[in-house]
């Protein structure tokens, strides 16, 4: 799997031999210090650099950054990737608008590298995780329940969805010629408080994540898609975000290994494992060393940069063989604390193969950013603070993966294009998502039951009108006997939803916990968007429960449903009859109805169908939640 350390121990055994058995002398095949060319250098450095292209300004804004989404390539990164023969790209769903604009961009970006002095091909990468992270427009493309709904089925279906959804992911994504996906999450979320994996993780037993996430990346790589395992050493216990700070764990060496490392060690034990991703985390019982920050300040390193997590404990200690992949580098867990070159070299000296997005490349102004990082990457392989023979192994790593993955299109644009048409959002997919939807639908406390004969009207209390809508159409789609009102608790009017509910014989009130994170939003460009979302959902948490006893002093029936991470109904829900989880809320209006807007949303359709007794409510908690 890498030629030149194989090559290296071979040829020192065969010398060795030789040796004793003629008495002459003799050299290793490859001498692992033997002088690298300059250029041999640099193009070892691009190759190990992932840059990403959401933005592109010819010029530069007065003031602020460049928002303007890359959807063309332009001729000035197209340049930029033939000069620098740079490893890889990631794209964010501004990039991506409708199928023949997809295929065209992947398709001249790998012209681009092609035509580099390396003619090595690119990594083209996102992060499709399905659920609350999927980059792919949703009209089009299949974006799921997200893990959580897949270990809401694992106790009826087994490695069913697992298997399904990554197949589904991995055709999709190949036909639009993207060949790494940052995904699945292995991550095993124990913290109900946890702001960015929660529903992104498959649950809280470890063995069960381990499960799920090893069929999902098998499945996925299959299908010609470099599945990647994320986040080293586990992200499944933290209360911070890494997009907003640098988490903690406080876990003891045992605990992490029954635990977090566990997902990890069983993937790599099968051999499967192409790529891990590390995450921005301290763990003091793996790393408790510590490292200067710009600010002049002594800080635990975290995992990324840490020699004693990537190459002690994951390369030695579990024997991983893939490639090493950062997480984003302009997430607050590092540029916070480090300037971008220092944690580039940081990063390389702990044993990352891929750095993901360690400089801005938005306007025509930054685009020196690349070459200078490969500059100064230079000058630190010169002055013997990286090492060259490492930088070439790790490079030699990914030239090995790119050679079993990255196969190129020899069909023609408007070929590929059609085939793509084909498989994109493909009505066999739709229909998986929808049955994985209503596998998952998890019934907390209540009773299998319809709507009461006597409930003729129903009253709903939605976290925003597309809710609203989502739940009233799917509603009229399964019953024509009952009449719905909605009241949205964005511009909540208190006055119209008393006298809604007052008419109603029944309330059903759902809610979505925690609030967005930057993940979901794409990056560390939306923080604004997220501090906004943080503000009005705190707004909106104190009014459930006061709604629900509102609804219960007059006698109401009352069904709570978690539009999100169920651990929200102990503390939200204890008054309520029934509690009802979906782990996902995706939603969009179905294209060509915009006029009067049909809504797509798999989530409120289980529901429909469950509360009409079209279906059961089947799936079970892979977390822990107070049901009482």
């Amino acid at each position: 799997m890498y030629p030149i350390g194989r090559r290296l121990k071979r040829g020192k055994l065969i010398c060795i031999v030789a040796t004793i058995l003629t008495m002459t002398s003799c050299s290793p095949v490859s001498q692992p210090d033997a002088k690298l060319s300059d250029a041999q250098l640099r193009d070892d450095l691009a190759q190990k650099i992932m840059i990403d292209l959401r933005y592109y300004c010819e010029q530069a804004p007065e003031k602020g950054f460049c928002r303007t989404p890359m959807t063309e390539l332009p001729e000035d990164l197209a340049s930029l990737i033939r000069d620098t023969g740079v490893g890889g790209v990631i794209l964010f769903a501004e990039n991506l608008t409708d199928v023949p604009q997809m295929v065209r961009l992947n398709r001249a970006m790998q012209d681009a590298a092609l035509q580099s002095k390396s003619q090595q091909p690119l990594f083209i990468s996102l992060d499709q995780e399905g659920g609350r992270v999927a980059r792919v427009p949703r009209h089009l493309g299949t974006a799921f329940a997200g893990n959580m709904a897949i270990g809401a089925t694992y106790e009826q279906q087994g490695l069913k969805y697992a298997e399904a959804t990554g197949t589904v992911l991995g055709k999709e994504l190949k036909s639009l010629g993207f060949n790494v996906n940052h995904a699945p999450t292995v991550d095993v979320n124990v913290n109900p408080n946890n702001p960015v994996i929660n529903v992104r993780s498959f649950g809280e037993d470890a063995e069960l994540v381990a499960k799920l996430g090893i069929a999902q990346m098998q499945a996925m790589q299959a299908e010609g898609v470099i599945g990647t395992l994320k986040h080293f050493p586990g992200h499944g216990d933290t209360a911070v975000d890494s997009h907003t700070g640098l988490p903690r764990v406080e876990h003891d060496r045992a605990t992490i290994d029954k635990v977090d490392l566990l997902p990890f060690r069983r993937a790599i034990e099968q051999g499967l494992v192409e790529t891990i991703m590390t995450a921005h985390i301290q763990f003091p019982a793996l790393d408790d060393s510590k490292l200067v920050s710009k600010s002049g300040e002594l800080i635990q390193r975290p995992a990324t940069l840490s020699r004693a997590i990537l190459t002690d404990l994951l390369r030695g200690e579990l024997g991983f063989k893939g490639l090493i992949v950062t997480d984003a580098m302009d997430m607050a867990g590092i540029s916070h604390f480090f300037e971008p070159t220092q944690a580039v070299i940081e990063t390389f000296k702990a044993g990352t193969d891929m750095v993901l997005m360690p400089v801005r490349l938005h306007s025509k102004d930054e685009l020196n950013n690349l070459p200078a990082l490969i500059d100064a990457l230079m000058a630190a392989v010169k002055s013997g603070e990286l090492s060259a023979e490492e930088v070439h192994a790790s490079a030699e790593r990914i030239r090995a993966s790119k050679a079993r993955y990255v196969k190129l299109d020899t069909s023609s644009e408007a070929e590929a294009i059609a085939q793509a048409e084909a498989v994109v959002g493909a009505k066999e997919h739709k229909a998986l998502e929808q049955a994985l939807s209503d596998d998952a639908l998890t019934l907390i406390r209540g009773e299998q039951t319809l709507l009461a004969d006597n409930v003729r009207t129903l009253h709903m209390v939605m976290p925003d009108r597309s809710k609203c809508l989502a739940m009233q159409q799917a509603l009229s789609r399964n019953t024509a006997s009952l009449t719905v009102s909605c009241a949205s608790l964005q511009g909540f009017d208190a006055e119209l939803n008393q006298t809604q509910m007052n008419a109603a014989d029944m309330l059903l009130i759902a809610s979505i916990t925690p609030a967005q994170s930057a993940v979901e939003r794409g990056g560390m460009e939306d923080m604004s968007l997220v501090k906004a979302d943080a503000l009005d959902h705190q707004a909106q948490q104190a009014l459930i429960p006061a709604l629900i006893k509102q609804a219960k002093s007059q006698s109401k029936a009352v069904a709570f449903v978690s539009l999100r991470t169920p651990y929200e109904t102990a503390r939200l829900a204890k008054d309520a009859d029934m509690v009802l989880a979906t782990y996902a809320y995706n939603s969009h209006v179905i294209p060509g109805t915009e006029e009067e807007p049909q809504i797509y949303a798999p989530a409120f359709e289980s529901l429909a169908r469950f509360l009409t007794g079209k279906i059961s409510a089947n799936g079970h908690l892979p977390v822990s939640v107070d049901a009482d």
